[in-house]
């Protein structure tokens, strides 16, 4: 007797469901607080005081774009992961949050009496998730067979270059500047940031390149003292691109992109060959070329000038530091912002991240101040937790994948959150030079919601693919 196909209920992602109730719950109640915190303190808390439903827009349209994306997958792709979902939807939730929260505090005009600040800024924010979402889902569609996107690695890496070139003409242009040059592309109805496509395509180049020269790469014939190298025909494409994070780092002047690509190729190449000379021979050249930067370039030592800023001990050489434009008063406002919110934060809605005189840029570059400030440490560690979750999982997705190029290419992609987050908190923290990459799903801005969900959804069409190959079942 043939077996029965199970039923619409038995096929139904519950597991997925159960899990977003929480960031549901934990939107509602944000977002009620948020209202609560803004509200007259002189008036008695009544049902007139409860946030209406237009107040509740950023929440409940995120509610329901992500039950919507629950029953599309439940639909056609149910056995993709159930738990990735549920974590970015909880982070985009706390970015669309913030941004609420954040927006009529920002200041659009320094010498205006009565700013209202960018009141909309959540419901923008929702807007980028929202088309983020739909994105993820349109990857998944599209992407039946993700070997494909290995067939084309020079076409892959034709794009990397491409995707870069505006932001190298500018930086031509703009060399003498001692700032890092605009990473923005103006088309229409939006400002794109190369950057953010820029780093998927040279992971699928470097996954699709590592996957067919794993072998050679692995046993290095190549000696130099008493280091193996792979071949020269090996190695040049890999020089190539590690070129490019040259060329960003000298011409483009931004170091966090530079940092990214090039701990993107010293996790793959590591993941590939397993061996660890590889990546101390690319640490050697990295602090070589570091120091190179570090002795021609003014803009990487006032960077790591802000670094060194002594905030106990204040000296005039501090003030002055300080004080200069673009100098370390973001760095400061933020550690003192973090530093005002102790353990358990001030609440949401009770801080005071934003405004004149405050965290410059605290809806994108400093957003994890803004956190540290409300939720205090306990929140921050809970944030930490949801991105070590998503890079569980999407390691998990890299091992459980049945073909080399899937695993480094899921591999790859979940690094760069983890290679992201890392970077832009501990900037925030002055632990190394501020950047301008952005918090994943967290920090405000459109290129990076878009990115980020065409990785989700290249990780979760991997994860279909993966457990329908074991199945055996459509």
């Amino acid at each position: 007797m043939a077996s029965q196909s199970p039923g619409v209920f038995q096929r139904y992602r519950w597991r997925e469901l159960g899990l977003l109730i929480i960031p549901f719950l934990i939107l509602l109640v944000a977002m009620t607080q948020l209202f609560l915190a803004n509200a007259d303190p002189r008036s008695s808390l009544n049902v007139k005081n409860l946030p209406t439903i237009e107040g509740l827009i950023p929440a409940l349209g995120l509610v329901a774009i992500l039950l919507l994306a629950n029953v599309v997958l439940s639909v056609f792709f149910r056995k993709a992961d159930q738990v990735l979902l549920p974590l970015v939807g909880l982070l985009s939730g706390i970015g669309v949050m913030m941004a609420t929260r954040l927006g009529p505090n920002i200041p659009t005009c320094v010498t205006c009496e009565h700013d209202p600040g960018i009141p909309n800024l959540g419901t923008k924010q929702l807007e980028w998730v929202v088309m983020g979402l739909v994105i993820c889902m349109v990857v998944m569609f599209v992407l039946r067979n993700i070997s494909w996107l290995g067939r084309f690695k020079y076409t892959w890496a034709a794009v990397s270059f491409l995707v870069l070139l505006p932001s190298l003409i500018n930086g031509i242009r703009t060399f003498r500047s001692n700032a890092p040059s605009r990473d923005v592309l103006q088309i229409p109805f939006f400002a794109l940031q190369p950057s953010e496509l820029l780093k998927i395509s040279i992971v699928i180049f470097f996954a699709a390149y590592l996957s067919e020269n794993r072998d050679m790469i692995a046993q290095g014939f190549l000696r130099i003292g008493r280091f193996r190298l792979p071949p020269l025909r090996q190695l040049g494409p890999l020089l190539l691109m590690l070129g490019l994070a040259l060329m960003i780092f000298l011409i483009v002047r931004e170091l966090g992109l530079a940092l990214l690509i090039y701990s993107l190729f010293l996790c793959m190449t590591y993941l590939a060959s397993s061996k660890l000379s590889y990546v101390l021979v690319s640490l050697g050249i990295f602090f070589f070329l570091a120091f190179i930067g570090y002795s021609l370039l003014g803009y990487v030592r006032s960077r790591f000038a802000v670094v060194s800023i002594d905030m106990i001990h204040w000296t005039q050489a501090s003030e002055e530091l300080y004080q200069q434009p673009g100098g370390a008063g973001q760095i400061v406002q933020g550690l003192i912002a973090l530093s005002s919110g102790g353990i358990f934060g001030a609440g949401l809605g009770l801080g005071h991240p934003a405004g004149v005189g405050f965290v410059p840029v605290v809806e994108s570059d400093m957003v994890l101040t803004a956190l540290g400030e409300e939720l205090g440490l306990a929140g921050l560690f809970a944030i930490l937790g949801l991105y070590l979750f998503i890079v569980y999982r999407g390691y998990r997705i890299a091992i459980e994948a049945t073909e080399p190029f899937t695993q480094l290419l899921a591999a790859g992609l979940t690094s760069i959150f983890a290679i992201q987050t890392l970077i832009i908190s501990a900037g925030n923290l002055k632990l190394m030079p501020l950047t301008g990459i952005p918090l994943p799903f967290l920090s405000y801005g459109g290129s990076s919601i878009l990115a980020n969900y065409i990785i989700v959804g290249i990780l979760l069409r991997i994860s279909h693919n993966t457990a329908v190959e074991r199945d055996g079942s459509a």
